[in-house]
């Protein structure tokens, strides 16, 4: 085959080196018309491609691209994967390729039903944006040979190709950011085992806290969102504060967080409107962190200190990777982690 076809198969045909049979076919001096024409007629017959036309030909292909997403990511209008889709949808249109949105329902879940892209074979291959069940992705993939890649979220147990911010460092990072600056009474907000992310993420917070000889409190472990439906708006997080605590009982104050570590910056928004409800001021009384560097503008009246995700990056390479994969082309192949940045704002301050 074409490909197969190496510059030094046809410079040991000829009799003459790899560089001479380089310059023949790139058009460079050097090289003598007689030589350059017998290179030329041995590279057609074996049907040798230059990689750069093969690049070029890469790059000029269009695919139509499926893009699931469950439903409860999208109807909120702060949805981080809604922009995240966005993203998406014009670096695919940047390459001549479109999406498709299929949204999925929690009752196309369970019990699964397959999306109408893949079943009727609609695109060319798929990206599955956020988090699904295990369960579910497992139905998924085994049910439909399509090129898939997962964005924002890992499957350890299938193997399934994915891209991923850092979360486990991220967090990590986070969590020392705050104990730089003097707190070691700090709690962790998100519902462990609710998404791969929240999860990697409460491990970050964990080892910070562990080099430092701060021993876990499971109390100081805060679940932010609802266990079966994955839902965080409206959940009620219960902080381990009390509105008089700050200003009667030192005593008590010994016992309560000075910074919280929150999975994202929707949960750190709600966060500190709660402490705020409270009596405390952020970041006066109390620090407070997020993840992600997204919120939808008038959310909080406090800037949140945050671990911002290269979503272009992380789309980016999921493109290329799905992109190669329907093309049978080589890639790499399982977990791919993008590191995002610190972003200080004015939600910490040291104590």
């Amino acid at each position: 085959m074409a490909k197969s076809v190496k510059l030094s198969d046809i410079a040991e045909m000829i009799g003459v080196s790899t560089v001479t049979v380089s310059k023949a076919l790139s058009g460079k001096k050097g090289v003598s018309e007689a030589v350059r024409r017998q290179i030329q007629q041995k590279a057609d017959e074996l049907g040798y491609r230059q990689p750069s036309v093969i690049r070029r030909e890469q790059e000029a292909r269009t695919y139509t691209i499926g893009v699931l997403i469950a439903s409860r990511y999208l109807d909120q209008y702060t949805s981080f994967y809604w922009k995240m889709y966005q993203e998406l949808s014009a670096r695919a249109a940047g390459k001549e390729c479109v999406t498709s949105l299929e949204i999925i329902s929690d009752t196309a879940q369970t019990p699964p039903a397959m999306p109408r892209l893949l079943s009727e074979r609609l695109v060319d291959g798929y990206v599955i944006l956020g988090p699904v069940s295990r369960d579910y992705l497992a139905f998924v993939t085994g049910h439909t040979d399509l090129p898939a890649v997962y964005l924002d979220g890992a499957d350890r147990e299938h193997e399934l190709d994915c891209v991923m911010t850092d979360n486990y460092y991220g967090m990590y990072k986070m969590t020392n950011y705050l104990l730089e600056r003097g707190h070691e009474r700090i709690a962790y907000v998100g519902s462990i085992g609710s998404t791969e992310s929240i999860t990697d993420r409460y491990f970050g917070y964990a080892k910070a806290l562990t080099e430092k000889g701060i021993p876990l409190r499971p109390e100081w472990v805060l679940e932010d969102r609802d266990a079966r439906t994955g839902v965080a708006d409206h959940f009620p997080i219960a902080l381990p504060v009390g509105a008089r605590d700050l200003q009667t009982q030192g005593d008590v104050r010994g016992e309560t967080p000075t910074a919280y570590v929150c999975n994202c910056d929707r949960t750190a928004a709600r966060v500190i409107t709660m402490l705020e409800e409270k009596g405390y001021r952020v970041p006066r009384d109390v620090s407070v962190v997020g993840f992600d560097n997204y919120l939808y503008p008038g959310l909080c009246d406090v800037e949140i200190t945050t671990y911002e995700v290269d979503m272009r990056e992380m789309v980016s390479r999921a493109l290329y990777m799905l992109r190669r994969k329907i093309a049978k082309e080589y890639y790499k192949k399982g977990v791919t982690v993008i590191g995002g940045r610190l972003v200080e704002k004015a939600s910490v301050r040291s104590v």
